[in-house]
């Protein structure tokens, strides 16, 4: 289990809520909610959650169910501690070591080598949406750990007496290790090539490493796996997440064994788990699944028919106007929901459909909500805030915010998404927001036109949003507008300014990004390999910037806001 703000038990029966650096824990047949620790920095627990582990000011503690709390001596910075699913043993991350603390408390090395990485999430994992470097055998008797040595990425299966064991593909063919999952049955890997526009679903025998090809994914830009998949499903089939981009659809989709699970009309962004008999009304192996529908600034939940019946079955459970999100395990259910007005992610227990307990509750945020629409003939998300207590008849200057990377999805239906662009308002400023293309949310085909071509598109598409916004809100001085942005939004800040003076007169960047610079696998995802498409990536430098710009290290509201005052 991972370090998630809420986790369910494999059995249903104990939530884990981290908020704060409060963990509390809810047991579910009572509905109690008890606190277990504060200054929690990550924790994670057994497959029953009779043993938990976390992480407290780098101290590692343990707690068994109704005991007491015990701190763990450690060989040097304890993290990523997790207990085997049994709860027998803790295996933990000193520095670039596995280590593994036994039944009888011994603390004993793993893996460790001069100048490799063990068990780390490399830098290019994140980009392919795998969040850990190691996981456990559901047996707590083998450990699947990644290898880091000069940026190459490995497999191997390490037994606790010793043993180990290489997982085996064609590392050279498919560099890139993507999403890796081991719940039960054999760990399924995703391996991707250097291109991105190929991977493949591989199943490893445990026993000898060698791997099986389960699934194929295939674009001709790049293809971009489903949270929460791959995964076993109950009758043995493997789930996967994948792309319709023929047939005039253009979708983000669920299949097992080649067969569509889900329509073209929902876009997938995860798979939560899958759900007990009484969890949600469904049958036994349904599976809960986040998703969005006509409006990419909402997000609800689905029940997913996950049984070979040969029909697709897709339910709504969610109503609310909103972005809802859970954790699932046995028959429970864990909601998270938040909303326009809503300040706080309200959490609730359901067990067999039924609500045990309300982890948090519903907090009101600011009473200024944004003003969301779709503009320009591409349907872009677009959002405007005002300042508090605006006369309209006033014009005023325009603040642009840009994303932090090409994915980021700006308009959501979560009241915290506009807490930046509300201290800009009560600047004075209004502030616009637009989702253009290479936003998740939409379709695969909103986001990867980008592919080759980002910098010509994302201008184009922040220009026309604003002159949109501007046509249905006069207020808009577009005389005035600043853009802003980190990282991403920092370049973007910048090619806007120096490339389209007559839209934006000024730019504020923090942090922006050098296509040289940036990790490989994100500038080749958008760009193509260096060495290839040297014309591309010089469409992409900025060169000379004008003096209406600053570039700054980390955000400094201060500072911008007296800058932009001189130059707008």
């Amino acid at each position: 289990m991972t370090a998630a703000e809420v986790a369910v038990s494999a059995d249903g029966m104990r939530v884990w809520h981290l908020r704060g650096g409060e963990l509390r824990v809810c047991d579910v047949p009572s509905g109690q909610v008890t606190l277990l620790g504060v200054g929690v920095e990550e924790y994670a627990a057994d497959r029953t959650g009779r043993v938990v582990t976390w992480l407290a000011d780098g101290v590692l503690h343990r707690r068994e169910a109704g005991g007491s709390v015990s701190k763990l001596a450690t060989a040097g910075q304890a993290h990523s501690a997790k207990p085997d699913p049994t709860g027998r043993r803790i295996a933990y991350l000193a520095g670039d070591t596995i280590r593994v603390v036994r039944e009888d408390g011994s603390d004993e090395l793993m893996a460790g080598e001069e100048a490799v990485r063990w068990g780390a999430l490399d830098d290019s994992g994140t980009y392919f949406g795998r969040d850990a470097g190691w996981w456990w055998a559901p047996d707590g008797e083998t450990i699947l750990a990644a290898r880091v040595h000069h940026d190459q990425v490995s497999l191997h299966l390490l037994d606790l007496d010793g043993g180990w064991v290489d997982v085996h593909w064609d590392r050279e063919i498919y560099p890139y290790l993507g999403i890796v999952s081991w719940a039960d049955g054999s760990p399924l890997i995703t391996v991707l090539r250097r291109s991105q526009s190929h991977g493949l679903i591989l199943a490893v025998d445990r026993r000898t490493g060698e791997t099986q090809v389960h699934a194929e994914l295939a674009d001709p830009r790049w293809v971009n796996p489903i949270p929460g998949t791959p995964k076993h499903l109950a009758d043995g089939r493997v789930l996967v997440g994948g792309e319709i981009a023929h047939d005039g659809y253009d979708a983000r989709c669920l299949f097992a064994d080649g067969t569509l699970l889900t329509p073209p009309s929902l876009y997938v962004r995860r798979v939560v788990g899958r759900l007990g008999p009484r969890a949600a009304g469904g049958e036994l192996g349904d599976l809960l699944v986040e998703a969005s529908e006509a409006e990419p600034a909402e997000q609800h939940l689905y029940r997913v028919r996950g049984a070979s019946s040969g029909a697709m079955v897709v339910h709504r459970l969610t109503t609310a106007p909103g972005w809802h999100t859970a954790a699932c395990a046995g028959d429970t259910v864990v909601t998270g929901f938040r909303s326009w007005s809503q300040d706080t992610t309200q959490w609730v227990v359901l067990h067999a459909g039924s609500e045990v307990a309300e982890i948090t509750g519903h907090v009101p945020g600011p009473n200024a909500l944004p003003t969301v629409d779709r503009v320009t003939d591409r349907k872009l998300p677009s959002a405007v805030l005002y300042p508090p207590g605006h006369v309209f008849g006033r014009r005023l200057p325009v603040l642009l915010l840009l994303p932090s990377d090409p994915t980021q999805q700006q308009v959501r239906a979560d009241n915290q998404c506009f807490a930046f662009a509300r201290h800009w308002t009560a600047a004075g400023y209004a502030v616009v927001l637009i989702d253009g293309r290479g936003t998740l949310g939409v379709s695969p085909g909103f986001e990867k036109v980008t592919h080759r071509r980002l910098a010509d598109i994302a201008l184009a598409d922040q220009i026309d949003g604003l002159r949109a916004s501007a046509d249905k809100h006069p207020d808009l001085d577009l005389r005035r507008v600043a853009a802003m942005g980190e990282g991403y939004g920092g370049w973007l800040a910048l090619a806007l300014a120096s490339r389209r003076p007559d839209a934006v007169q000024a730019a504020v960047a923090v942090t922006p990004w050098d296509w040289a610079e940036i990790p490989v696998p994100v500038a080749e995802r958008y760009l193509g390999p260096r060495e290839s498409e040297s014309e591309v990536y010089a469409r992409h430098e900025l060169g000379p910037v004008p003096e209406t710009t600053i570039t700054m290290s980390k955000v400094d509201n201060e500072t911008a806001q007296a800058f932009l005052r001189a130059v707008i």
